[in-house]
């Protein structure tokens, strides 16, 4: 029960008491306040830093790592970085960099066979990485439908779920991953996207699917774009590893390409995180294809409006990096080499895995190790398994069994594949 006590203070000035059942200045603002539930991801994180074994090992960390387990700062952001140290970043030139990185974004994403960036039928914004990109989709989603719903894919992300969540967006999911083949659920997710109401939304991985590793071919891609014309739902493309997936950066856009190849408007949200190792910068994208240049101008002033309540302007420095890699022949030629060398590393590494668990006559069929591609590898195990590779082998992942392949290097694999053996092997 609030109630109002007026006084005047020494100096005269009228002073106002707020109290409650009789308390006064001691409220107990945030008693009610309890810790929020871990993040599944970064708790893992929390977990390893806090164990003092000397043979542990986190695998559940989503950027790159080098051979020898250490982050990498990629050539060409050095030498991009040695460009632009000369650079002031005044408010003047703040606003033209911007925009240049944003258009830059969109060349990378649709590609230059197409006409969207030529005939300006995009809206863009720089982001906080993929996560800003997604959050503001999710805002400008609910403000202009806000009785509609996000289709997410089951598993996906778990932020994502967090993310439209908070933007007070309702979410459903569709099946996607197939626990029993360790590959895609493509019929099943069929039926999930013909089964939903015309005009809705779903958030689709382009490439290199987080956490599956599980990637639908061309012709499947092409299945799903003509299934979501006929229903007219709207695809919103979360790319937060081009490259990554294949180590062709144009390749790994190929969803995207269908699409757009299909006449549809679509939402894409890019991250240059991992592709670009600019994981501490936050540089990221969020454009949404339009009719029109028209309504791409009003879509525009829109997400401008919802940047500018939430964070008011994104910092300038890492899309100044990004721009100069792609706008430089040499720079992104060689930023093409080392995403190619990431991957291939990525690769070895599953392979190295795989053949290892064969040799030790494991019971389980290992193959999918090598069939899933990207940053992590679903590797099915349990909950309970999980939860001995870091009791008894101080081994750190997600609780469903996600493994970051960037984590895994030639000194630890045989190491890892000993543990998965154990903890897997029949009694």
């Amino acid at each position: 029960m609030w109630s109002r006590h007026l006084k005047f203070s020494n100096n005269g000035m009228l002073s106002t008491l707020v109290a409650t059942n009789g308390r006064k200045s001691n409220m107990g603002w945030w008693d009610h306040v309890l810790p929020a539930p871990k993040d599944p991801i970064t708790s893992v994180t929390e977990a390893f830093l806090s164990d003092p074994s000397p043979l542990k090992l986190n695998l559940g960390v989503g950027a790159y790592r080098d051979d020898k387990g250490e982050p990498v700062t990629l050539e060409c952001v050095r030498r991009a970085a040695e460009k632009i140290s000369g650079c002031q970043f005044l408010e003047s030139t703040k606003a033209a960099a911007k925009s240049k990185f944003v258009e830059d974004s969109a060349k990378l994403a649709y590609g230059n066979d197409f006409n969207v960036v030529r005939e300006g039928r995009f809206a863009g914004v720089p982001s906080l990485s993929g996560t800003g990109a997604c959050r503001l989709f999710a805002q400008f989603q609910r403000r202009f439908y806000p009785d509609s719903r996000m289709f997410i894919p089951m598993p996906s992300w778990s932020n994502h779920h967090d993310i439209w969540r908070d933007s007070q967006v309702c979410t459903s999911t569709y099946h996607y991953y197939d626990p029993d083949t360790k590959g895609l659920q493509f019929q099943a997710l069929m039926n999930d996207i013909k089964n939903a109401p015309d005009c809705s939304f779903f958030l689709l991985h382009p490439c290199a699917h987080n956490p599956t590793g599980v990637d639908p071919n061309y012709e499947q891609w092409k299945e799903v774009s003509h299934i979501f014309k006929i229903k007219n739902h709207f695809p919103f493309f979360d790319m937060a590893y081009q490259g990554i997936a294949s180590g062709d950066l144009e390749r790994d856009a190929t969803a995207i390409r269908v699409f757009l190849e299909d006449g549809h408007l679509l939402g894409c949200a890019q991250s240059f995180s991992k592709n670009m190792g600019l994981y501490g910068h936050r540089v990221g994208c969020l454009s949404i294809v339009s009719r029109d240049e028209k309504q791409a101008t009003a879509i525009k002033s829109q997400l401008q409006q919802i940047v500018r309540a939430m964070y008011s302007s994104s910092p300038v420095h890492g899309p100044l990096l990004v721009s100069t890699i792609l706008n430089d022949a040499d720079l992104k030629a060689l930023w093409e080499e080392e995403v190619k060398v990431m991957v291939d590393r990525l690769i070895r590494m599953r392979i190295t895995l795989r053949r290892t668990l064969e040799e030790l006559n494991s019971f389980a069929c290992w193959e999918h190790i090598t069939k899933q591609v990207g940053m992590f590898y679903f590797s099915g195990l349990s909950p309970k398994e999980v939860d001995r590779l870091q009791r008894d082998f101080h081994i750190y992942m997600t609780n469903d069994g996600r493994i970051s392949m960037a984590g895994v290097t030639s000194s630890n694999v045989d190491y890892l594949a000993n543990a998965i053996h154990e903890v897997t092997k029949k009694v």
